[in-house]
């Protein structure tokens, strides 16, 4: 369903499962950004009525699960630490060529956010299936349904604002890019890496 190239291996939930504190820790950061990121898009394009309204919803519920990770990080008594750089998205942005449109650059936006959203969803699924912790297992489930939803919406909007064969081949050849990155990640304790 999500069209990922390459699934994540399951061994990164045994990663995942010797530093609890780090996932949680960089899961709260994921959720801050794509939070920001949804209000980058209603600050950078305000004319598209329909997607400032999802944009405006989008930001909410990112923060509201910013919250939800947060509370689990201080249910488990530690505190939030800092800000880790998401290698992933950093090199997944290499992708598009810098320039063109503003129409082709809210495309590349709204593609390169279906994207990190189907990760997302993927990585949760595999924690809500493998990981030893049931209250974590059990609140990955919760969390992915809406992650799919994510990437769904990003994904309609993209091909609203971009002419559908252009946007469906530069998505097949994103897809193609993220699993070559991919090879080179899942061994970090980190939601994307």
């Amino acid at each position: 369903m999500l069209g990922l190239k390459l699934p994540t291996d399951p061994r990164w939930v045994n990663i995942v499962e010797k530093n609890i504190e780090e996932i949680l820790t960089d899961h709260a950061y994921c959720e801050q950004k794509a939070a920001s990121m949804a209000i980058s898009l209603i600050i950078g394009f305000p004319e598209k009525s329909e997607l400032v309204k999802e944009m405006i919803a989008l930001s909410r519920e990112e923060m509201g699960h910013f919250n939800m990770v947060h509370e689990k990080i201080l249910e488990r008594g530690w505190i939030l630490g800092r800000e880790r750089k998401d290698e992933y998205v950093i090199e997944l942005m290499k992708f598009f060529p810098k320039g063109g449109s503003r129409e082709t650059h809210l495309v590349h936006k709204l593609l390169y956010a279906a994207l990190i959203e189907a990760r997302s969803c993927e990585r949760f699924r595999l924690l809500s299936e493998e990981i030893n912790d049931k209250e974590l297992a059990d609140f990955y489930g919760k969390l992915m349904a809406s992650e799919a939803n994510h990437y769904t919406m990003f994904l309609k909007f993209a091909r609203k604002y971009g002419e559908r064969t252009v946007v469906d081949e530069k998505w097949q050849q994103l897809l193609e890019y993220e699993a070559e990155l991919m090879k080179g990640l899942g061994k970090k304790e980190t939601m994307h890496g």
